[in-house]
């Protein structure tokens, strides 16, 4: 087995080529130290096929700062500048620009109707993976974060995220990932609160590990960002 350690604004997660396919437990030895497992399953010209482990050893269905980081290991190798990133049934399309930025084509977002459980009001939004999104202070995401993932709302818990709203395309944030807890980043989750916050058009959140750039057009969700070996 092969691995490296790489970052995406403070995610950070462990690309491994594995000699035979990973199971709960070795993914949750991998993961320690770190905010997930990046199983790489194929390999090919501007393409490349992930499984995405969490630190508990469960599945996750995408991550932004995830993919982003499968873009740039495949860039790093093939010097291609456009990737799709296979994860399970859906294929996030990446764009290198010449300083590194990376553009991300997430797809559809879905924004469901505002709710409340447990007396705390959010709305749900599904990015290919579930997120509940609520607006208050983000120094309540520890009190928040735990108590909507595994509320009964959701029975395959669902990945929470605390928002202010600084302006019309500005928002700063703390996530609490599914399976994780607590991270300094998330790209499905900025794509999440933007859906939730604005609908169309440019957001910035500000997270702890730094910003992410968000565009929604007609429902549909660009994620702009960085990721880096560190390792």
């Amino acid at each position: 087995m092969t691995s490296s350690t790489w970052r995406a604004l403070g995610n950070t997660y462990v690309v491994v080529e594995p000699d035979a396919p990973l199971d709960p437990p070795t993914a949750r030895v991998l993961a320690e130290g770190c905010d997930g497992v990046l199983e790489i399953l194929a390999v090919g010209p501007g393409r490349i096929e992930i499984a995405i482990w969490n630190t508990d050893g469960s599945r996750a269905e995408l991550s932004g700062n995830g993919t982003r980081i499968a873009a740039a290991w495949l860039a790093a190798r093939s010097r291609d500048d456009r990737i799709d990133v296979v994860v399970g049934d859906r294929t996030v399309t990446t764009t290198i620009s010449a300083d590194g930025e990376i553009e991300q084509d997430l797809g559809q977002v879905v924004v469901g109707e505002p709710e409340s459980v447990a007396g705390i009001l959010f709305v749900p939004v599904s990015v290919g993976n579930p997120h509940a999104v609520v607006v208050a202070e983000p120094e309540r995401i520890l009190e928040l974060g735990p108590t909507l993932e595994t509320h009964p709302r959701f029975p395959d818990r669902t990945n929470v995220q605390v928002a202010r709203v600084d302006g019309p395309g500005e928002v700063t944030a703390r996530v609490w990932e599914r399976g994780v807890g607590e991270t300094a980043s998330s790209g499905t989750s900025a794509v999440a609160i933007a859906a939730a916050v604005r609908g169309d058009g440019d957001v910035v959140v500000h997270f702890p590990g730094g910003d992410l750039r968000v565009r929604l057009e007609g429902g549909r969700a660009l994620l702009y960002g960085t990721a880096e070996q560190i390792s």
